[in-house]
Parts: C-alpha cells; structure tokens; sequence
C-alpha cells in the first residue's frame, strides 16, 4: 500500500495535509510584518521555552543539540534594497515561490516546522522536518572556505565560536531561492553570518546579518528566537506527487 501526502501550499508556509503544525502552549499569533521568520504561521513558537543550565559540550562550549520550535522573529527589521532588487521584488508573485514548489528555502528562510541540531566537536548538523527533509553542515574543524565553490541552495557553512557564541559564515549560494514570499531577492554574492546563542535550557537566540551588495544597500539584520520542543522532527513529504501547486494564490 502507498499512502501518498499531498502539499498543501500557503504563501505564507507549506504545510502538509496529514500533518500540520504541531499543538503547543503559550503559541505566539503570526509575527505580523515579519519578512523572514517563521513564514507567519500562527503556531511558530512559545514564548518561553524550559528553564535550566546551558548544556556544554567535552571541551566546555555550549551544545546547542536539540529539537527547537520553527524560529519567531523578534526584531524583523526591513531591507535597505538596491533599485534592482526593489523592483524584483515588486514584479515578483507569490505563486512563483521556489520553497512553495517544495525547493530548498536556502539561509537564513526556515518553514513552520521544527529542526532538530546535532553537534560534535567538529561538525554541527540542522536538520529541517519541512520543505524538502532537508539538512545544512556547519563545520567546526577550523577549516576555510573551499576557494572555487559551486553556487548551491544551502551554500557552505564553517562554525567558530565567539565566548558563548557560535557564529556561522555561509557563502557559495546560487540566486535561485527567495528570502520570503514577499520575494527578497538576492544575487550570488550572498554572505550570512549568523550567531547562535543558547541563553539557557530552553532558549535560542539567533541574530542574522544579509549582506549582498548588489541587492541591498546595507546589512539586512534579524533577530529571532527559538524554542526548545519536547519532541521529535517527523517525515514530511512534499518534494513527490505536489497536486496542489494550481491552487496557490498569486495575484
């Protein structure tokens, strides 16, 4: 017996009917006016997530290993956008979301679902439950970037920690995703730098700087704030049989 999941698509999300988001206590309403958060899903995050001691890892640096509710924004701060990018994102429909067609959500875009992280020494891993079961690799093993990388939706990704602070440097993106469905664009020159900071327990705060010349006139800086869940990513299928896509709503 096949049992297939059909992808219901909203411009705000991509949620799977047979799974949507999960219940949770103390839920935000949808980040009004977010442009990249957790894509203005009603059920984003909590609040405040359990308390209790930052773990650490062997060597004493904070392990951010765990299933963590889909980022809220807390500080969702508008672009400064070149004239190009400006009128990309004017002539731009929502229908045409690359993620909305089950394509990777590339950095720093994350679906309503949970991601689970799983840290080494030298290698930390995201795992995402939406979108496509994808994944990103930050290594920690004090290596560079490759000199002549080949563009990629999730480029590549090098972790270095600043005190308590794992601050992760990604380029090598191709200019295929959009940062939201509003449809920011971006060119391949494309840099993130995020930084992670457990606080504690059960809270994650991740500030984000864009940095794309070509598309933006200054660093596009967010803020956001994950939550620890109690619970594990399940199997999310969209990349197969979407039936749905002549359903989404576009202008």
């Amino acid at each position: 017996m096949k049992i297939q999941v059909v992808g219901l698509m909203i411009v705000t999300g991509t949620v799977a009917v047979g799974q949507a988001p999960r219940q949770q206590p103390n839920a935000l309403p949808p980040p009004g006016g977010s442009i990249v958060g957790a894509e203005g899903n009603p059920l984003s995050n909590r609040r405040v997530g359990p308390p209790g001691p930052v773990p650490r890892m062997e060597n004493g640096k904070p392990n951010l290993s765990g299933v963590w509710y889909s980022p809220r924004a807390v500080d969702p701060r508008p672009p400064k956008m070149t004239a190009w990018a400006a009128e990309i994102t004017k002539n731009r429909n929502p229908k045409d979301d690359p993620e909305a067609h089950c394509l990777p959500a590339g950095v720093p875009r994350m679906n309503p679902f949970p991601w689970k992280i799983v840290q080494t020494s030298d290698l930390l891993v995201m795992l995402f439950e939406g979108n496509i079961h994808s994944y990103r690799q930050v290594f920690l093993d004090g290596r560079d970037h490759p000199k002549d990388l080949d563009p990629t939706w999730y480029g590549h990704s090098i972790g270095k920690w600043d005190g308590d602070s794992l601050v992760v440097d990604t380029i090598g993106f191709n200019d295929k995703f959009w940062f939201d469905p509003a449809g920011h664009p971006h060119t391949e020159k494309l840099h993130v730098i995020e930084r992670y900071h457990r606080r504690d327990l059960g809270n994650l705060d991740i500030d984000i700087t864009i940095i794309d010349p070509d598309a933006y006139t200054e660093p596009w800086q967010i803020k956001r704030a994950s939550v620890l869940m109690n619970g594990e990513i399940q199997e999310y299928i969209c990349n197969e049989n979407n039936q749905d896509v002549e359903h989404l709503v576009g202008r």
